[in-house]
C-alpha cells in the first residue's frame, strides 16, 4: 500500500509555534507528529509514503532523512505554490496508480487501516472518508423560528456532528477530478464529486482521534497520547 501525507500547510491556527516549525514537526511527547504518523502507517503495512511539502518543507525532509526508515520508502514532492488540501495529489499522478491512503499531516489516530481498506474495496468506492462523531457546545442561546416567530429555544446546546478525520482511501481515478497546477481543497473535491453523482462513502471510527491543528487539541494530545494511546497506535 501507498500513502500520501499532506504536509504543505502553514499551520496558521498554531501560530506562533508554527512560525519556527511546520505543523507536522510539532512534538507530541517525545516525537514529532510526522514520526507518529509514519510509525502508524508502517504498523498497517504501508511500504511507500509520499510527503507533500511546501511551507518549511526542507525541515521536514531533513528530519525524515536523519531517521532510519529501512522498512519504508519515503519520497517527497514540493508544491511550487500552495495547492490546497488535495491539489498536491496531482504532483504524484505518475506514482498513484493503485488504491492509496491520503492523510493530513496533523492527525493522530488508532484506526485499523486494514479494515478501512477492506470497507473501501467492498463499496467499490472512488473516495472513502474516515469520520468520527464530535460534540460541539454552542456558546449562545439558539432560536428556531417560523415566519419570524419563535417555535423553539435552546440555551447553549450541545450538537453532534459527523466530521472528517483527515484520513482518506482513494482510487487513482480521483485525480481526474483535481485540476492541475491550481489550489484545490478537499471541500472542492467533495462538491465536484457530488456534482458529478460520484458516490462518496463514510467509514465510521469510534476510537482515538486528534487533529492537532488547534492549540487546545495540541495541548490535549500532550496530556493523553503518551499515557493512554501510544501503544495502541504505534504498537510499542
Amino acid at each position: 500500500m501507498k500513502a500520501v501525507i499532506q504536509a504543505g500547510g502553514k499551520g496558521t491556527r498554531l501560530h506562533p509555534y508554527t512560525l519556527a516549525l511546520p505543523k507536522p514537526l510539532m512534538p507530541v511527547g517525545d516525537q514529532p507528529v510526522l514520526m507518529i504518523l509514519l510509525k502508524w502507517l508502517r504498523k498497517w503495512g504501508v511500504k511507500n509514503a509520499y510527503i507533500t511539502t511546501g511551507y518549511l518543507g526542507d525541515l521536514i525532509q531533513i528530519l525524515c532523512e536523519s531517521i532510519n526508515h529501512s522498512d519504508m520508502e519515503i519520497s517527497y514532492s514540493k508544491e511550487p505554490e500552495p495547492l490546497g488540501t488535495v491539489g498536491a495529489l496531482r504532483l504524484l499522478d505518475t506514482v498513484l496508480t493503485d488504491t492509496f491512503f491520503t492523510v493530513n499531516g496533523d492527525v493522530i489516530c488508532d484506526m485499523d487501516l486494514n479494515a478501512f481498506y477492506a470497507f473501501h474495496k467492498h463499496r467499490r468506492s472512488t473516495l472513502t472518508v474516515a469520520v468520527t462523531r464530535t460534540v460541539q457546545k454552542i456558546d449562545y442561546g439558539v432560536f428556531d423560528c417560523c415566519n419570524d416567530m419563535v417555535t423553539h429555544f435552546r440555551e447553549k446546546p450541545k450538537m453532534n456532528f459527523t466530521v472528517s478525520m483527515g484520513v482518506y482511501c482513494m482510487e487513482p481515478e480521483i485525480l481526474k477530478y483535481i485540476p492541475d497546477g491550481m489550489p484545490f481543497g478537499f471541500d472542492d473535491l467533495v462538491h465536484e464529486l457530488l456534482r458529478q453523482n460520484t458516490p462518496i462513502y463514510l467509514y465510521p471510527h469510534d476510537g482515538f482521534w486528534l487533529d492537532i491543528g488547534r492549540e487546545a487539541d495540541y495541548k490535549l494530545a500532550q496530556e493523553i497520547f503518551l499515557k493512554e494511546y501510544k501503544s495502541s497506535i504505534l504498537g510499542c
